[in-house]
């Protein structure tokens, strides 16, 4: 999340054990498939997943060994889910792969729901192992993906597990560059960086001072998490989070987005971000959250124009 400029490393695959997937609710019921993800992807064996590298590459695997397991779909130019593409990092060429499924839906207009599986790789030799900056995220949209698998939605949802985001939102640049859809039929991204560490139980909507017309779709009375606002007033400068993840470069193409994250933490872009250190309730708590947004904004008929036709640019 709120990208610096540094290059990312490694990763690795392990197996995924398969844990019945427990929905979070106000009893406190953990999820732990959703747990169970982050820990794998934030394990050693994965050595920090940064872009181009054999790490980034069984994460991959991983990743798409989840989706193939939830019944998503692979896009025909997408051979087994990859959406491969170049860049240039400090005068290198570089190679990254974003990793793309989706729901068919009821309509033609689609959501996007995404969410940045690279990380910074090892520093070092200290494995910077990124559990919450992004493995969470990446869980999250696995959980919410699985939800779909099971409850057609009545958009085309379209899951976008993008790498590269710390060398500077590069996959989902590439994504919007090159869209497996026509760009003006995608109504909204839904993005998730930093969804599971807070001591304080917030999770942060980015959005909808743009958006406006997006905010009906958010719960801010919850009583198991604090739900707020904020965070997309230019005039707070880098506090401003509205480019300041995978959603700037949809925001670039005036594509309503919604950017779920928390505020920085002791652990953020350290070697201390690891499984141990998330806060597993909120985590639970902050998932299904974002879920029930993505299960709101799916009942809406005709969002895509609708949206459009609401957009206030300040």
């Amino acid at each position: 999340m709120k990208i610096l400029y540094i290059i990312p490393l490694a990763m690795m695959l392990s197996c995924c054990s398969s844990v019945k997937n427990q929905t979070t609710t106000e009893t406190g019921k953990l999820d732990t498939q959703l747990l169970k993800d982050v820990e794998v992807l934030s394990s050693d064996t994965y050595q920090g997943r940064k872009t181009g590298t054999k790490g980034a590459e069984m994460a991959r695997a991983y990743i798409i060994q989840r989706f193939q397991k939830l019944g998503l779909k692979s896009y025909p130019q997408h051979v087994n889910y990859a959406q491969e593409f170049k860049f240039k990092a400090r005068g290198t060429d570089v190679n990254g792969t974003n990793v793309i499924g989706y729901i068919p839906g009821k309509s033609a207009s689609v959501i996007v729901v995404s969410a940045h599986y690279d990380h910074l790789g090892i520093i070092k030799d200290d494995v910077f192992n990124g559990a919450d900056d992004n493995a969470s995220g990446t869980a999250g949209l696995m959980k919410i993906a699985a939800y779909f698998a099971k409850n057609k939605p009545n958009n085309t949802i379209i899951f976008a597990s993008f790498d590269a985001e710390e060398m500077g939102l590069q996959g989902a640049k590439a994504f919007v560059s090159n869209p497996p859809v026509p760009i003006n039929t995608i109504s909204v991204d839904l993005n998730m960086d930093m969804i599971s560490h807070s001591d304080k139980g917030e999770l942060y909507v980015c959005g909808t001072f743009k958006y406006p017309a997006l905010k009906k779709y958010i719960d801010t009375t919850k009583t198991n998490i604090k739900v707020i606002l904020g965070h997309d007033d230019p005039k707070l400068g880098h506090d401003d989070w509205t480019n300041q993840s995978d959603q700037g470069a949809f925001n670039a193409k005036n594509i309503p987005f919604l950017y779920f994250g928390v505020e920085d933490h002791k652990d953020y872009h350290k070697a201390s971000d690891e499984y141990a250190t998330i806060t597993k309730q909120f985590f639970s708590n902050a998932a299904n959250t974002v879920l029930e947004v993505v299960k709101s904004v799916d009942k809406q008929t005709g969002l895509q124009q609708s949206l459009k036709d609401k957009m206030i640019m300040k």
